[in-house]
């Protein structure tokens, strides 16, 4: 009897979890500074689940964190980057700057309560195909090599969070960002002549 309980408990607990973390995206993803309160709400659950599967607001928000960015990383990982670098990485931009802007407020809810160094992991895997993008420009001579490779990544990084910000301050449309998105990286990381 007990061997038909437990993995029923755990079936259910991890259907609670995903409700809190997908309720958590949503909330947190309209305003950053949202309560647990709103969360629990959104979720459908009451605080003291909540607590139970999330010590406190900083785990919660890293799980939500780290589920966005799995999802994106589906999406990501699906963009054919064969062929020449610019080329591969004017591709890769448009579902980047989707994703970046889908998520710019759950970032900063992280910001907030993470050390930067864990967000920096949490975003190794999307950091690392720039990276490696970037690194074959630079074999191919396009890319800029100047610079250190590390800071393109981040530049690109930058580029598609300041888009984002022009966006919701109405400066910008969400469809001109990933072409003024693209545009500009593609001048920043130019191999000079």
């Amino acid at each position: 009897m007990s061997t038909t309980a437990r993995p029923r408990r755990r079936a259910d607990a991890e259907r609670s979890i995903a409700r809190i973390v997908t309720a958590a995206r949503e909330v947190l993803g309209r305003d950053p500074d949202a309560s647990i309160d709103d969360i629990v709400k959104a979720a459908g659950v009451g605080r003291m689940t909540l607590y139970g599967h999330f010590p406190n607001r900083a785990a919660l928000v890293e799980a939500a964190l780290a589920d966005a960015l799995r999802d994106g990383e589906e999406v990501l990982s699906a963009v054919d980057l064969d062929g020449d670098a610019r080329d591969a990485l004017a591709r890769l931009i448009v579902p980047s700057w989707s994703l970046v802007a889908e998520s710019t407020k759950l970032l900063q809810a992280a910001e907030g309560l993470l050390p930067a160094a864990r967000i920096r992991e949490l975003h190794r895997e999307a950091a690392g195909r720039v990276e490696d993008l970037i690194r074959r420009g630079q074999r191919q001579g396009v890319f800029r090599t100047d610079l250190p490779v590390t800071w393109l990544v981040n530049v690109v990084h930058y580029v598609l969070n300041g888009a984002a910000e022009e966006t919701r301050a109405g400066r910008l449309s969400a469809e001109e960002a990933p072409g003024v998105v693209a545009a500009t990286v593609r001048s920043l990381l130019a191999d000079l002549p």
